[in-house]
Formats: structure tokens, C-alpha cells, sequence
């Protein structure tokens, strides 16, 4: 059952008093620009889906407020814990997390409240995680991690820059330089792929501590905006890095699944769909995602990413969008300059351009795609279409072997030798952000309550 919308919205309000030094400032009874709630404003949402059905979305009132409550809702013990770095600095709060993630609450000497409740909040199960089903949807998951997400993991990050409201912390955090790019297209690749690794999301694995540390580094941007940057407008853009932003890139390939299950008029996943679903469902949990926002039926997905899309309002500003775009796209991402990773580097850079304006461009903003500089050049396409007669045989070739005995076992070690390699190519991923980068003071304007 979805937590009743009055326990929701006191959540929201409680924020304040709960974490006074972060949220004390904050006026959570406001409806922030960035709130799309009406049939006049225009969401994020395409144009046919809008039409189909955005009227139906506003018209329940209780879930526009369900929308509108999350819209300001933050990570209550991430962002508790981070607020001790005025106490703690940075660097140590992260020390004390991956020890406490690595070797557990008593290896921390004096261990803080916040980092206690911070981590039991993380190994609390729901009781609907089917630990089995997650094993399997990584497993399953593995194929597509080794050979299609290096070329388009560039592509789909740039995706979360689009609008302007979602996309304003990721500039503020010094994001625009093409080191930080490089720097975050790795940590992304870098979490996603080792969720696939057997028993990463296990209590002491490497994907529950790189969740716990991810957590972190959102909580750790939301105070360093609130606290430090004067071009942050809470009347604006609400809080920063609200959780629900993080449901489309952490639920994608549940969103598309489940997506493909309506669109062929099923009213259920098969199990090799639910198990990729159940992975999405529980790797989400673990970053803090609300649960209400983690439906497990096809038209439960989709539904709550429609909510989504159509009641973030539409905005682009170039200075904001254009440069993150630009930026991610230009940037170097292999390791080392030999031919073989430069090589490598064109290729996946023009396929991720041709990706990412077919994936998530609509024909309304396919126009901005040559002012964002990522419009596919005619030898864009042809190493597209080259790329593709690269990675189709392996994709085809996996999914077969993948539900073959003995095969499958073979497969499964290859991929998992294929994963570690790209897992040192992306580097040691640090999930942090320099206080430093924001030099904006005084604080943000917000109106206190």
C-alpha cells in the first residue's frame, strides 16, 4: 500500500525540523516553478504522450499532490549525515561510510548517530525484495553491461541534462569542465555495472557501499547548493536533486520494459522481465529511491514515470543544458591515448550521439540538437551502423547461450571477466563533490517559513 499522502506530506514538512541546519531556511508549503501542475504549463512530457495522457494525470488530485510532495522531498538519513560537515569535512564523512559499508557500524570509532541510522536504513530488506530474482536480473543484466552500455552510457547521461531544473546542480558542482564529465559519465557506468557483478548488492558488496556512497554525494550537493550557492532559487527549483530525479536514470530499463509490456497490451512481465525489474526496483531502493516509487506491475512503472514527466515543467537554457551537454559529449573518456582506445573513443561518441537524439530527442527539440552540438553528422550514422554490425552478433549471440546449461555458465564468466575490465577502465570512482567548486555565496535566496 502506498504511504497515505498526509504521512507523505508531513515527511516533506518534517525535513525542517529534523535537519534544521540544512533545511531550516526552506519554506516547504511553496509550489515551486519547476512544479508543472496545471494544462497550461508545458511538461516534459512529449507532445503525443501529453495529448494521451497528461489530462488524466492532473485530473486525480491526490496524485498531483503525491507528485508535488516528492517534487520537495530529499534523502532524510543521507542528508542528515551530511550535514555533519561542518563538524566532520567531507573527506571524513566519506571515510567513515565506506568503512561502516565495508566492514561494518562497530569499525567506526564513535560512529555518529546519522551514519548509524544512515546504514540501517540501507540494510533494512522490504518485504517485497526477492533477493533470488535480483541475483538473476544482474545476471541477466551482465550481457548488456559488457557489450551495448559502453557505447551508450555517454548518451543516456546526457539525457538527464534536458531540462533546466533537473539539470541546474550538476552545473553548479563544476560539472561544465570536461574533466568533471569525464569524471561523472565514470561514476555512472561505474555504479550500474558493478550492480550486475554477482552478490554486488549484498550487505558487504561492492554495489551496496557504491548505492551508500552515491547517496551521499547527492545528500552532500544538496547542502553545498543550499548553503553556498546564490544562483539557487528554492521558489524556483525547489530543493536540489530532489529523489524523485533520480527515478529515470535508475529505473530505465524497468521504465523500458515495462513500457514494451504495455505497448503489446500485457498485463504482466515474464520472468526474465521481472527479474531485470526486480534488479532496477532494489538497486533504486538502495539509493534511496521512496518506495511508492518503485511499482512492480508494467502499468504501475509506467504510470509513475508518466506522473513524472508530466508534471516537471519544460525548460532549457543553453548556458545550463547546452554547456552540460557539450561538454559530456566532447570529452575523452578512455584512459590512455593508444589507437585502439581513440579508435574506440569515435566510434562510441558519434553512436552515442545517434542514440541519444533517437532515444530521447522529440521531433519539438530535435531542432536544439545542433545548438547543443550533438547533431548526427552523415559520418555520425555510418559508425553508428558500424558499431551496431559490431555489437548486434554479441548481443544475439549471449542471448542465445544465455538459457543454455553448461553454455550459460561459460558465458556468465566471460561477461563477468569482460565487466571487471571495463570496471578498471572506468577507474576508481570517487562519488564525491568539492565544497570548493561552489564559490557562489551568500546562500542560496530562498523564504523562510
Amino acid at each position: 500500500m502506498p504511504t497515505p499522502l498526509h504521512i507523505l506530506q508531513a515527511q516533506v514538512l518534517e525535513q525542517k525540523t529534523r535537519i534544521p541546519s540544512l533545511y531550516g531556511d526552506v519554506d516547504f508549503s511553496i509550489v515551486p516553478e519547476r512544479f508543472a501542475g496545471t494544462l497550461a504549463d508545458k511538461s516534459l512530457l512529449p507532445v503525443k504522450l501529453a495529448r494521451k495522457y497528461r489530462g488524466n494525470i492532473l485530473a486525480d488530485d491526490e496524485r498531483v499532490q503525491r507528485a508535488l510532495a516528492y517534487t520537495m522531498l530529499g534523502d532524510t538519513v543521507a542528508d542528515a549525515y551530511a550535514a555533519l560537515m561542518p563538524k566532520y569535512g567531507f573527506r571524513r564523512l566519506i571515510e567513515m561510510l565506506s568503512t561502516a559499508c565495508e566492514k561494518g557500524l562497530d569499525a567506526v570509532p564513535d560512529a555518529p548517530q546519522e551514519l548509524v541510522d544512515f546504514i540501517h536504513a540501507m540494510e533494512r530488506m522490504p518485504d517485497w525484495v526477492d533477493m533470488e530474482l535480483v541475483r538473476e536480473g544482474a545476471r541477466v543484466s551482465r550481457s548488456q553491461m559488457a557489450t551495448v552500455v559502453p557505447f551508450a552510457i555517454r548518451g543516456a547521461f546526457v539525457a538527464t541534462f534536458m531540462n533546466k531544473y533537473s539539470g541546474l546542480p550538476m552545473a553548479l558542482t563544476g560539472a561544465l569542465s570536461s574533466e568533471s564529465s569525464v569524471q561523472r559519465v565514470k561514476e555512472t557506468a561505474s555504479f550500474f555495472t558493478t550492480a550486475t557483478l554477482p552478490g554486488a548488492l549484498e550487505r558487504h558488496g561492492a554495489g551496496f557501499k557504491a548505492a551508500a556512497l552515491v547517496r551521499l554525494m547527492h545528500s552532500m550537493v544538496r547542502f553545498n547548493i543550499l548553503k553556498r550557492s546564490k544562483k539557487w532559487d528554492v521558489n524556483v527549483y525547489g530543493i536540489p536533486i530532489p529523489q524523485v530525479d533520480q527515478m529515470p536514470a535508475g529505473t530505465i530499463p524497468a521504465f523500458t520494459t515495462a513500457f514494451n509490456v504495455v505497448r503489446q497490451r500485457r498485463k504482466s512481465f515474464t520472468k526474465r522481465e521481472r527479474a531485470i525489474v526486480e534488479l532496477c526496483r532494489y538497486q533504486s531502493y538502495l539509493l534511496g529511491l521512496p518506495e511508492d516509487l518503485l511499482p512492480d506491475s508494467p502499468r504501475g512503472i509506467v504510470d509513475t514515470m508518466l506522473t513524472y514527466a508530466g508534471t516537471l515543467r519544460d525548460g532549457y537554457d543553453d548556458e545550463t543544458c547546452g554547456e552540460l551537454v557539450r561538454s559530456t559529449m566532447g570529452a575523452y573518456l578512455p584512459t590512455d591515448k593508444s589507437l585502439k582506445s581513440k579508435i574506440f573513443n569515435q566510434f562510441e561518441k558519434s553512436f552515442s550521439k545517434v542514440f541519444f537524439t533517437r532515444v530521447f530527442l522529440t521531433d519539438y527539440e530535435k531542432s536544439r540538437a545542433e545548438q547543443m552540438g550533438v547533431k548526427p553528422t552523415p559520418l555520425d550514422y555510418a559508425k553508428f551502423v558500424a558499431a551496431g554490425a559490431f555489437l548486434l552478433p554479441q548481443v544475439v549471440a549471449t542471448r542465445v547461450f544465455e538459457d543454455v546449461p553448461l553454455a550459460n555458465r561459460l558465458l556468465d564468466k566471460l561477461l563477468i571477466r569482460r565487466i571487471d575490465d571495463l570496471l578498471v577502465e572506468y577507474g576508481h570512482a570517487e562519488y564525491t563533490t568539492d565544497p570548493s567548486r561552489y564559490k557562489e555565496t551568500p546562500a542560496a535566496h530562498q523564504h523562510p517559513a
